[in-house]
């Protein structure tokens, strides 16, 4: 169906007397655009504001050194980063499944997905500095060379070396700039033109796109984050790595919609029942990610090996232990009981409530994941972990705002949701039956 830019019949709500919601009026400018110059004062604020603390991340990596200033520059890139590359999966399955119902909140999960070049750009000069430094100041252990005569990092070597790191990791980027940029351009090449192939073209990709985003996920997770510890290792892993993917990213799309619903846009276009549907999906999800980190810890506290049970050990001490109770009851039982009601799920404002929560909680998951390695050679130095809060509230509060401040301006640049996609009359009419 193609846009219509202004109502013609109707009531003031955009409803036919016989034929229930006039498309014209939910599809006019002013519900489905953003005014001029909308958000750009906020986003001018955040950019500012992230700026401004990566600047004190560098001053903070010259006076408590770059190891630990790194760590906390890497928590929240690979955080934003899995924003991004949950809503890379999200658009990705609903072109698999030819889903109709989500086609008018698709937009919103393909402006995360567009910012997956700037998580790239930020990840690159951590990579370089990893190579780069001296031993004692990289996170990488198994790149120092006094670790080379170790017995489980000579097994590892053929897959644990520079120069094969340094290819994988421009393939798992490579794959995922031109899975973002080919899923990007059907769609605005469909806003522009009408042409419906387009969404076939989509679909067709997405078919060996969702494998090759799988396997670069799993294989960048391994290499970024669990060869942290090399000693360390889970088939669950990537797994669990996508679990936070796809909870931290429906957890925004929550968020965008519901304040783009409060500035009247999009109404009628996006109602209570596909709030209702994103709120089973953050509830899916969150219970998703429980399951597979319950499974994790529980399949290494039965075998009992030590190069695994280290990993939790050490996270069990030195202050760690009380973060880890937090994601337990935080990442899971919190937004498990919530979003249990249906109130909560139907929304908007609700949804962004829990959203913003459930975020908070990933950005921790992904801090007791990097962070202890910064004193992971000395683990019962537990008055070290507390060094230098301030660089890690500084580090990770830039790169979220500047993601933020970058996301407002791409919500507002264009359409907020895709025209001229031939399942449009689907999502406008779309209702819960569950």
């Amino acid at each position: 169906m193609s846009h219509a830019a202004v109502a013609g019949h109707g009531d003031h709500h955009g409803h036919d007397a016989h034929h229930g919601p006039d498309p014209r009026v939910l599809l006019s400018r002013e519900n489905i655009y953003l005014p001029e110059g909308a958000g750009k004062g906020v986003s001018t604020i955040l950019l500012g504001v992230g700026a401004v603390c990566i600047a004190l991340t560098v001053a903070g990596a010259v006076v408590h050194g770059p190891k630990h200033a790194l760590a906390s520059y890497l928590v929240g890139v690979m955080a934003v980063m899995a924003m991004s590359l949950g809503a890379m999966f999200f658009v990705m399955s609903q072109h698999l499944i030819n889903a109709g119902w989500s086609v008018t909140i698709r937009r919103q999960a393909e402006n995360i997905m567009s910012l997956l070049p700037f998580a790239v750009a930020l990840l690159i000069p951590y990579l370089i500095a990893q190579l780069l430094l001296p031993d004692d100041m990289k996170l990488i252990q198994w790149m120092r060379s006094d670790m080379k005569g170790d017995y489980l990092l000579q097994k590892k070597a053929p897959y644990l070396n520079e120069p094969f790191f340094v290819i994988r990791s421009l393939l798992y980027i490579g794959v995922w700039l031109y899975l973002c940029q080919r899923l990007w351009s059907h769609s605005v090449t469909q806003d522009r033109t009408g042409d419906r192939t387009e969404t076939v073209k989509a679909r067709r990709m997405c078919t060996w796109g969702m494998f090759a985003f799988a396997l670069s996920v799993a294989f960048a997770s391994f290499d970024w984050l669990m060869s942290l510890d090399f000693r360390f290792f889970s088939t669950m892993w990537p797994v669990y790595i996508f679990a936070g993917c796809a909870f931290s990213s429906v957890a925004l799309m929550a968020i965008v919609i519901a304040v783009l619903r409060t500035m009247g846009r999009l109404t009628g276009v996006v109602t209570q029942e596909h709030s209702h549907d994103l709120g089973k999906l953050m509830f899916s999800f969150s219970v998703f990610w429980a399951y597979i980190a319950f499974s994790q810890y529980f399949l290494i506290w039965y075998s009992n090996i030590p190069e695994e049970t280290a990993y939790y050990l050490h996270r069990r001490e030195g202050g760690w232990e009380v973060l880890s109770a937090l994601l337990c009851f935080g990442h899971f039982v919190v937004p498990f009981l919530i979003l249990m009601l249906r109130k909560v799920k139907q929304s908007s404002l609700a949804l962004a409530g829990v959203g913003l929560w459930m975020l908070l909680m990933h950005v921790l998951d992904v801090f007791w994941i990097v962070r202890p390695m910064v004193y992971a050679s000395a683990p019962a130095d537990t008055s070290a972990s507390g060094v230098a809060v301030w660089l890690d509230i500084v580090a990770i509060s830039g790169i979220v705002a500047i993601y933020a401040g970058l996301l407002i301006r791409k919500v507002a640049s264009g359409v907020l949701i895709p025209l001229n996609d031939p399942r449009q009359d689907e999502a406008l009419a779309h209702k819960n039956y569950v």
